[in-house]
């Protein structure tokens, strides 16, 4: 066996040493690949799952969303009512108010009033006892 030839069959164990170590590493590229794939697969279909459940969630918040909305038009003419009755007793607060200040107005005009008549009949009185005597 000549150098080249030993040169060539060293080469060639070489090449077959590098021929075996990639095969080995594309079959473990091949099984990263094929895990790879299985969990694309996974967080695929877990990904629609979720999806049908944001849009049924979804539906049903609309859905509770017009019947809040439908509640809340028929409560809006009893806070009008309550607006309204409120509004309603302020005014006659302040009716009552005045009501109460002008009856003790005329209650003590109307005592001056009466001290003056009975000031006036005692008067009388006296007039006839003296017309008497």
């Amino acid at each position: 066996m000549t150098i080249g030839q030993a040169a060539a069959l060293i080469a060639a164990i070489a090449f077959v040493i590098l021929v075996i170590y990639l095969c080995m590493v594309l079959s473990k590229l091949i099984i990263t690949v094929n895990e790879l794939t299985k969990s694309v697969q996974t967080l695929t279909d877990d990904a629609d799952k979720i999806s049908g459940e944001v849009n049924t969630l979804l539906i049903k918040t609309n859905s509770l969303m017009d019947d809040l909305s439908g509640k809340s038009e028929k409560l809006n003419p009893l806070f009008q009512a309550t607006s309204d009755l409120s509004e309603s007793v302020s005014d006659l607060n302040n009716a009552s108010r005045n009501f109460v200040k002008k009856a003790n107005e005329t209650s003590k005009s109307m005592s001056t009033t009466t001290k003056a008549i009975r000031a006036g009949f005692t008067v009388m009185k006296l007039v006839s006892k003296f017309r008497r005597k």
